[in-house]
């Protein structure tokens, strides 16, 4: 699919964002931006146009308006009306005008956009209008919300909700474990099905003090479960919040670096690295968690092909947040934000939506620090490099590095 879009919208890095992400799921895709003074003339746009996507407001004209005279024509493409945040009422307003779907602006995401892009085109397609939905590959019956059982554990509270997954605290063999549970399957994409199944493997393969314990996996009574060792300290995010000296940020950032030189020596990458996927134990040491997105390098991406983004905006490699091939120099990145993170208290990279966020890790400066951390800069620097050939190549040199920064740290403060 390489889908032609026009976008009507009078902000231009906002226009270069959306083109950004477009051209990273469909490299091949054609992007056209209209004069947002001049309403087009639904009989001049190409014929191949696939998509619009319309502004709410352009300049001092309505957006809403546009979409009226323009859906009045029988040959006119999809409209995805582009609002601001929290508007719902406009947002009704634009469906019941005839678009397609509306988007808010400022809560946009990668995912959200390329979906209902992709959408849109299948709208259009005779086809797809009668194949009706498309049946997914692992057929599960769904489980009740509000009865779990899963022979041999007992099964107390909730911990979390992770994305598709609930993980609760259970007792299985006399011991305290954390059960991750997917439910109600049935009702989940078949991919994210697919990387839960794919975290089991993964995972249950990892033997390491810095990775995460596996007990057991697998299917019973309908749920697909993985128990795991449980964390009553938390993760290194809510260890973020009580503050963190540049000592211990190192320490933290050197046992990451350890779990990641393990699993990349097993050819397998991580892509999701982030504070609140690395837990601490009772003894403070760290160990890495959630494999769900994580992919072996020697394997055919038939689960994440290239074009496809995971993971979390806030810590991503510029080549992920683009859609483009990795390899362990990514994660490695990862681990670069996160260390600004540890030594600071602030993300390197905020902005107002998620694709904003992207477009800095791949345009923005690489992050100053403070004078009093201008130590760890190099560091930094070497990491969070734009260019992977530019970053430390292999969690080993890293470790190197720390090593050397250790070795000084601890020198000026015996």
């Amino acid at each position: 699919m390489s889908p032609t879009i026009l976008i009507i919208d009078d902000h231009s890095e906002f226009r270069e964002l959306l083109t950004h992400h477009i051209a990273s799921e469909w490299p091949h895709s054609r992007v056209i931006n209209h004069d947002h003074n001049v309403m087009p003339v639904i009989e001049d746009i190409r014929d191949d146009t696939d998509v619009i996507l319309l502004d709410y407001r352009l300049g001092d004209q309505n957006g809403l308006d546009w979409l009226r005279a323009m859906r009045a024509v029988p040959q006119c493409p999809p409209i995805i009306f582009l609002t601001a945040a929290g508007d719902e009422l406009l947002a009704v307003k634009a469906i019941k005008a005839g678009a397609h779907d509306y988007l808010p602006k400022n809560r946009l995401t990668n995912e959200m956009l390329i979906n209902s892009v992709r959408d849109a085109v299948r709208s259009r397609s005779p086809l797809s209008r009668a194949a009706g939905s498309i049946p997914k590959k692992t057929q599960l019956t769904a489980v009740s919300t509000d009865v779990l059982h899963i022979r041999g554990y007992d099964i107390r509270n909730e911990i979390s909700q992770r994305g598709p997954a609930s993980i609760y605290l259970a007792e299985y063999e006399d011991m305290d474990v954390a059960l991750k549970v997917l439910r109600n399957v049935a009702d989940i994409d078949a991919d994210k099905l697919d990387r839960f199944l794919q975290e089991c493997e993964v995972v249950s393969k990892l033997r390491h003090p810095n990775i995460v314990r596996i007990y057991d996996h697998g299917v019973a009574d309908d749920v697909v479960y993985i128990a795991m060792e449980y964390y009553p300290r938390g993760d290194l995010k809510a260890r973020l919040r009580k503050g963190m000296s540049p000592e211990l940020a190192l320490d933290c950032v050197r046992q990451i670096a350890v779990a990641l030189e393990a699993i990349h020596n097993l050819g397998i990458l991580h892509r999701d690295l982030k504070p609140a996927n690395v837990m601490v134990r009772d003894d403070h040491s760290l160990a890495l968690i959630d494999f769900g997105h994580a992919k072996q390098m020697w394997l055919e991406a038939e689960l994440t092909d290239t074009g496809e983004i995971f993971g979390t905006p806030y810590y991503m490699s510029p080549e992920q947040g683009q859609g483009e091939p990795i390899d362990a120099r990514s994660d490695i990145y990862s681990l670069g934000v996160m260390f600004v993170e540890l030594l600071t208290g602030r993300k390197p990279y905020t902005a107002a939506s998620p694709m904003a966020v992207l477009y800095k890790h791949s345009h923005a400066a690489v992050p100053q620090l403070p004078r009093e951390l201008l130590r760890y800069q190099p560091l930094v620097a070497r990491m969070m490099a734009k260019a992977p050939a530019e970053r430390y190549q292999s969690a080993a040199k890293v470790l190197e590095k720390l090593d050397a920064t250790l070795s000084i740290v601890n020198n000026l403060t015996a």
